[in-house]
């Protein structure tokens, strides 16, 4: 961040009382930047170092931030073998649970531009079991290195985390889940955003009416990762997972989802929506219900979760093994803790953390925005949006 966003913020921490001095380096370890690897450009061959630093659009500040990467892995453990599965506490007995902690998983939903790494460690202070990354294109991100250190930056703290990929073939969707495995808990493939844009790129919900299609995609991604190992979990494969909405004709959705887990994934989000509905359109709990009850796999719901009353509510008249949250969390990043607002000490901890980690001022000021909307007065809000 420049000088007069840094002063920007510095002034509204002063207004809410919040310490503005930026986080020591020891308690925020150093943001994991994609590096560019021979493994990808050429994917048949093995990593080859000189070919690496031949690239070229590479040089020797590249390099030497490349082999700075590498040091922080190895000195903060990133490895495979460390990583927990993303639905280890599924497993786990009541008695293995904190006092007051739900069996079932609470999770942040992918959100383009907001469930970036300084929200991600938020929200995991305040009862999420496990986050998203905004949805990635995988095309862009296999073949351009701008992208990959710029749309996941995440680090050992950052667990678990599930990378989640917008892709039209098996073999983008394949490729990018490979390059992520080893610095994450899992992939997702985006089978649900209605947007048009991503619809007439062949991505989101338009794979919702190519179940054969999404089938090859999670075979081609499982065989991929398949050298990356979790501890932990229901298998100790790298899991792949998707995220869909619903079908007018309730049928397709059963057998779509039925399709997905005979090729193994792991778990299905299922958003209560069709792609046609508006998001004031209520959530079909039932639709939700019966998706789970057509798979064995664990099945998570979408959708309308903005109290924990509501994530209840969901986990009573679904039976699902999770509830995932989007706007709710935006608005309240403590509502599975069971908060009707946000605590100040969330806007105090996220206004550190977006200090501490960087980023812009657009991302911070509309998270800031979110979280005060409902304890701020309309002059307030007018002044500070």
């Amino acid at each position: 961040m420049n000088d007069a966003i840094l002063s920007e913020l510095a002034s509204l921490c002063s207004s809410l009382n919040i310490d503005s001095s930026l986080p020591d380096a020891s308690s925020h370890p150093e943001t994991f930047l994609f590096p560019r690897t021979a493994r990808f450009l050429r994917p048949d061959s093995d990593y080859d170092s000189e070919y690496w630093l031949n690239s070229s659009d590479n040089n020797h500040a590249v390099a030497e931030r490349y082999s700075k990467r590498i040091a922080l892995i190895e000195k903060e453990g990133w490895s495979s073998e460390a990583r927990q599965h993303p639905l280890s506490k599924l497993l786990k007995h009541q008695s293995e649970l904190r006092p007051g902690e739900p069996k079932w998983m609470r999770i942040c939903a992918p959100m383009v531009r907001y469930s970036k790494l300084p929200f991600r460690e938020l929200i995991r202070g305040y009862g999420v079991d496990l986050a998203y990354t905004p949805m990635i294109l995988a095309d862009v991100f296999k073949h351009s290195q701008i992208s990959r250190e710029t749309d996941l930056t995440t680090n050992p703290k950052d667990d678990p985390v599930i990378v989640q990929f917008g892709a039209p073939t098996a073999k983008d969707f394949a490729d990018a889940a490979e390059l992520v495995a080893p610095f994450a808990n899992g992939v997702d493939l985006n089978c649900g955003c209605p947007q048009r844009w991503a619809l007439s790129e062949g991505i989101g919900a338009s794979l919702m009416e190519n179940p054969e299609l999404v089938r090859d995609m999670v075979r081609q991604a499982k065989a991929r990762t398949s050298a990356v190992q979790m501890v932990g979990g229901f298998t100790n494969n790298f899991p792949i997972s998707i995220k869909i909405r619903v079908h007018p004709d309730l049928k397709k959705t059963v057998e779509f989802v039925k399709r997905a887990e005979s090729v193994g994934v792991d778990w299905i989000t299922v958003h209560g929506r069709t792609k046609k509905q508006k998001n004031s359109e209520p959530v079909n709990l039932d639709a939700i219900k019966i998706a789970k009850e057509s798979v064995d796999v664990p099945v998570f719901a979408n959708g309308d979760i903005f109290t924990l009353d509501d994530a209840k509510n969901c986990v009573e008249n679904t039976n699902v093994d999770g509830v995932m949250a989007a706007r709710g969390l935006l608005e309240n990043p403590a509502l599975f803790m069971g908060y009707n607002r946000t605590p100040l000490s969330c806007v105090r901890e996220y206004t550190k953390l977006a200090m501490g980690y960087g980023g812009t001022h657009f991302i911070a000021h509309h998270h800031l925005m979110y979280m005060l909307e409902n304890s701020l007065s309309r002059t307030e809000r007018r002044l500070f949006n």
